[in-house]
């Protein structure tokens, strides 16, 4: 598709032109960077799961050479994603990563996983504390079902291990236990408070450097059941702190959703692998650019990510955790959904502002993929919030 589509938004003096990206259509498994994909949920307007949405975004995912993780926060978990919601999500997106790779997509996406899994807690009822006995039976159970789905296990951040820990060693014991029983290496997930409040002092301290302890001398007790930590806590100092700690053949998943680009190249200190939300706003472009990078082409690879930088912040802004929004704001202007519809009525958590700077920023990162279909989607949705 080709060709120009000029749009008038409220605040901007000149019509904005949208112009048709020159991205493939589907890209190679990046061989230089292992990167997965952190995707959300589809809704029908009555607020139950598009099935069908949902999972063609995964294959849209695949097609661009992202492996998925699944039934993330992205996905809306524990913010209108149950735990029976993501048992079945699980399951889902991993039978259809095994009939799309049989159709002809991808076999392999970041060494061996196409599909990985969140495993938590959040069967628990919210807001209590508990033994840590219990906490470990929980996470256990979600565990079983990664695995059981085929899935690589991502062990995320717990609330209720953050409501009953009293000590660095709490964490110790339950994530030693469930390191020692994994299948294979798990990620494990460091969500810092920014997208999630509740999690404020995980690992033990809310001073950074000492939780980080806790990581690394989690990591070296596991004796290789630690394939990587993704790390979200917008701080690019503070993750290549981490980073540099880490022993030989753990890797960094950056979840810097502000500083990916600059982690991701990296330097003479080594780069981060990477599992972003952002990924799935700006698959194509994304994509581009980490086959530049395979190449050897830094300059290429800056010239296609730079742009989408802005564009991620803009979704990542404060309050962080509602940038779900503007991921699936984005799939359906790009035809991904027939509907911008959300869990939960989570849609509503970003005013119109906010989604027409994304979709203004959006444009200059060549982010959105069909400019007449994503120009009369907007033009929709400004009608409707009272902009026309």
């Amino acid at each position: 598709m080709s060709g120009t589509t000029v749009i008038r938004l409220p605040g901007r003096p000149d019509p904005l032109a949208v112009r048709c990206p020159a991205w493939a259509a589907s890209h190679p498994v990046p061989v230089s960077r292992r990167v997965y994909a952190a995707a959300h949920v589809a809704a029908c307007p009555d607020g139950t799961i598009d099935w069908e949405s949902t999972l063609g975004f995964r294959e849209h995912l695949w097609a661009h050479g992202f492996a998925v993780a699944e039934a993330m926060d992205t996905a809306q978990r524990g913010m209108g994603l149950s735990w029976d919601q993501a048992k079945e999500l699980i399951r889902e997106s991993a039978a259809r990563a095994g009939s799309w790779a049989g159709a002809g997509g991808a076999a392999v996406v970041a060494g061996g996983a196409v599909v990985a899994g969140g495993a938590g807690t959040d069967q628990l009822a919210a807001g209590g504390t508990y033994r840590l006995s219990e906490i470990v039976r929980a996470y256990a159970e979600q565990v079983d079902v990664v695995q059981s789905a085929g899935a690589q296990v991502i062990l995320m951040a717990s609330r209720a291990l953050a409501a009953s820990a009293r000590s660095a060693r709490d964490y110790l014991d339950v994530y030693g236990q469930l390191l020692r029983e994994a299948g294979r290496p798990v990620i494990l997930h460091w969500l810092g408070e920014a997208f999630d409040p509740v999690l404020r002092g995980y690992w033990g301290s809310t001073d950074f450097d000492a939780a980080a302890d806790t990581v690394v001398e989690l990591v070296r007790r596991a004796e290789g059941k630690v394939d990587g930590v993704k790390l979200s806590v917008l701080s690019a100092a503070r993750e290549i702190t981490l980073r540099q700690r880490l022993p030989p053949g753990v890797r960094l998943y950056t979840g810097d959703d502000f500083n990916y680009a600059e982690l991701i190249k990296g330097g003479p200190d080594g780069h981060s692998d990477a599992l972003l939300g952002a990924f799935a706003a700006i698959t194509a472009p994304a994509a581009e650019a980490l086959q530049a990078l395979d190449a050897g082409d830094g300059a290429r690879y800056d010239a296609v990510i730079g742009p989408t930088v802005p564009l991620s912040r803009a979704i990542f802004e404060a309050p962080t955790f509602n940038y779900k929004a503007g991921i699936a704001f984005l799939a359906w202007l790009n035809g991904l959904q027939p509907h911008f519809a959300m869990l939960d009525s989570f849609a509503a958590r970003r005013p119109a502002g906010h989604l027409i700077r994304v979709f203004e920023l959006a444009a200059a990162a060549g982010a959105l993929l069909q400019p007449g279909l994503a120009v009369d989607r907007m033009e929709r949705y400004l009608a409707e919030a009272g902009h026309r």
